[in-house]
């Protein structure tokens, strides 16, 4: 039974969305119907469709109550637009939806696990927030809460975690049939955890184990855990808030963590060996993954950053988009991540160049640009001398552009878009490592109007900012330069989906 507060905004979106014109949207990047959208939940496969929801308020582009949006896609790129599917409409979640995921049941159906929110006024005035695990099932649209929501509550956290700070619950199926989720908790010292809870039916769960704690290393509250097997490694992702800067590895803020380590899955223990940064961009949060039939781990994340989400062109009617899903791998010991193989269906007119010397002259090519673009520049010295600095400009047009720097000496790359269109000056830069490799870096940049995601030596690194270049106009202009002496090669594609 659809509730009056999920058909309010599935009428509201029906009727509203559709003057939204595509050009203020990207490509083929998910966004919203309307209104305001961040974190992705329930990524996954149902009936052969891969499947979508994300965090919505579609009344405003600021955040405001959570409902679940939703899309479902057959390919990952070309993706259907479905009415909202869960709406702050119960007891157990009368305040917002909060994150969570999804998987198919045995019976055929589709089932949510999400975080239900309540605020409750205190004797002294103040707002507690209250955050439980609730269920809902359905046929892929339509969705009923379970009756017996929550079904993980405080009754169910080890001793000393917050129930104030236990959310987004990430889901999977054993074997064997256990069901099993993660959720992110704080504990007694203040600092983030990541619990593991298991189920025989999905609305009974019991506490099995912590599996990694923060212990005020990486920030503070852990959101959004997933924790996954791969290519030999177990791989546990947070998004910490708080986070302290570590060299050029973590930025101070909210952060993307990756924790790489081993499994002993029969004592419930994770060893944790190695820690990295999940993407070194700005926008970039809440990463989920999810298992594609061909065994492909594929993860999508939000684009857009708590610290600058309030920094919003005026006149915009939907705001925040997901990043494109990408294949992760663990290779030497680092998480690898490129766009799906499927985008490489989407090239068309191809452009290349070979050995293209680069100096202190602004260069351009024949055919080089575009909003809507996948390219690939490889720079390296010309002989034996090493250049000081390599710029490629994206997105450029007269003095709009951002700019990607490498200085090979130092093997740090600086990403800087302050004149990209943003309308406040807030943090627009971004310097972080690559792996040396005697001054050649490989470069591949996916442009989708208002969206540049890097990939780095053949994705060691991956790093994703927003851009407002293309809001008023086209902003299609690449160009390239060097401090010294180096040679490019540079391959390109226009993206047609």
């Amino acid at each position: 039974m659809i509730s009056d507060t999920l058909q309010k905004a599935r009428d509201f979106e029906a009727k509203y969305a559709p003057r939204i014109p595509d050009s203020e949207r990207p490509a083929f990047h998910v966004t919203g119907a309307i209104g305001w959208i961040n974190d992705p939940n329930g990524f996954s496969l149902y009936k052969g469709e891969y499947h979508l929801f994300f965090q919505y308020h579609p009344y405003s582009t600021l955040w405001g109550p959570m409902h679940w949006g939703h899309v479902k896609s057959r390919d990952l790129l070309h993706w259907e637009r479905l009415p909202a599917a869960l709406a702050p409409d119960t007891d157990a979640d009368p305040d917002g939806c909060f994150s969570g995921s999804a998987l198919e049941l045995a019976d055929g159906r589709q089932f949510l696990l999400y975080t239900g929110v309540r605020r409750v006024r205190q004797e002294d005035g103040s707002i507690r927030e209250y955050e439980t695990q609730c269920a809902a099932v359905g046929d892929g649209v339509d969705y009923e809460k379970y009756p017996g929501n929550p079904v993980i509550s405080a009754d169910d956290l080890p001793e000393g975690s917050s129930d104030r700070d236990f959310r987004d619950p990430k889901i999977w199926q054993e074997e064997d049939g256990t069901l099993c989720c993660v959720v992110g908790s704080r504990v007694a010292d203040g600092s983030g955890a990541v619990l593991l809870y298991e189920s025989t039916d999905g609305f009974h769960w019991h506490y099995t184990a912590t599996l990694d704690a923060c212990r005020n290393q990486y920030g503070r509250m852990w959101e959004c855990p997933d924790f996954f097997p791969l290519d030999g490694t177990q791989v546990l992702l947070v998004s910490p808030q708080e986070m302290r800067p570590e060299g050029l590895e973590f930025h101070a803020g909210y952060g993307s963590l990756c924790l790489l380590g081993s499994y002993d899955k029969n004592a419930r223990r994770f060893t944790r060996e190695r820690a990295q940064a999940i993407d070194y961009g700005i926008d970039f949060y809440a990463p989920q993954t999810m298992l594609t039939p061909d065994g492909r781990r594929v993860m999508i994340a939000w684009m857009q950053n708590w610290t600058t989400a309030s920094s919003q062109p005026n006149g915009i009617r939907c705001f925040g988009e997901m990043t494109l899903p990408r294949e992760l791998h663990v290779r030497d010991g680092r998480l690898i991540q490129n766009p799906i193989r499927e985008l490489e269906s989407c090239r068309t007119g191809r452009v290349a160049y070979e050995n293209v010397t680069v100096d202190g002259r602004e260069l351009t090519l024949p055919g080089v640009q575009g909003g809507i673009i996948d390219l690939t520049v490889t720079v390296c010295p010309a002989g034996e001398a090493l250049y000081r600095t390599f710029t490629l400009k994206l997105a450029a047009d007269g003095g709009r552009f951002t700019s990607v720097r490498y200085k090979p000496s130092e093997n740090i790359v600086r990403v800087d878009r302050s004149r990209c269109g943003f309308p406040h000056d807030i943090v627009h830069v971004r310097e972080f490592c690559v792996r040396p490799r005697d001054g050649e870096l490989k470069i591949r940049a996916v442009l989708d109007r208002y969206s540049a995601e890097l990939f780095f030596n053949d994705g060691e690194q991956a790093a994703t900012f927003v851009l407002y270049s293309e809001l008023n106009a086209p902003a299609e202009g690449v160009s390239f330069q060097a401090e010294g002496t180096a040679e490019i090669s540079v391959e390109k594609y226009d993206l047609v989906l």
